[in-house]
């Protein structure tokens, strides 16, 4: 079976566009005792944060990085909200509650 030339290099695109291409990951970081469970975190392009509350009471997890401004407000122990990042760059994350606690994330291709 014969096909254009302009169907087979749209093929090979996509096939190429997603060859070498690492599937997106999930890191759970916990808080806990005040303080996130690491000082810092290196994620690729992609990659998801699960924020999870291991503390008897709330957090407010949120950042005013350029590169990742976001606010997941304030939820309880049990509870875990999830961020996603999709530029490259450093994010310093916060509690609002709790200014003590902070993380660094450290975003590549």
């Amino acid at each position: 079976m014969k096909y254009p030339l302009t169907t087979v290099v749209a093929v090979a695109a996509v096939l190429c566009l997603g060859a070498g291409a690492a599937p997106a990951k999930e890191f759970v970081v916990s808080q806990k005792d005040k303080a996130f469970s690491v000082k810092s975190l290196n994620l690729k392009v992609g990659d998801t944060v699960v924020f999870k509350n291991d503390d008897p009471f709330f957090h407010n997890i949120f950042s005013l990085s350029e590169v990742h401004t976001f606010d997941i407000g304030s939820f309880p122990k049990g509870e875990s909200r999830k961020v996603t990042f999709e530029k490259e760059g450093k994010i310093e994350v916060e509690c609002a509650i709790h200014p003590d606690m902070k993380l660094l994330i450290d975003v590549r291709k």
